[in-house]
């Protein structure tokens, strides 16, 4: 799990960039860019929604190891 979450992070990461380098920037809000801004958009949740993940596993596995030490 650990390697998928790190490859979801890596392959979002990539995705951003490259639909951030596609962007007009001259008219940013244009029926041509929609489909960039929704790319940008699902890759900043995706990495979000794995940083939370993470954090909440490594969490979950410091709990569970002050439980066994108690």
């Amino acid at each position: 799990m650990k390697y998928f979450i790190y490859i979801l992070l890596v392959l979002s990461t990539a995705l951003f960039f490259l639909n951030v380098f596609q962007l007009d920037y001259s008219n940013i809000f244009s029926a041509e860019n929609t489909g960039s801004l929704v790319g940008i958009l699902a890759s900043a949740c995706v990495i979000v929604l794995m940083l939370i993940l993470n954090t909440s596993r490594a969490i979950q596995k410091k709990s569970k190891e002050n439980n066994l030490d108690a």
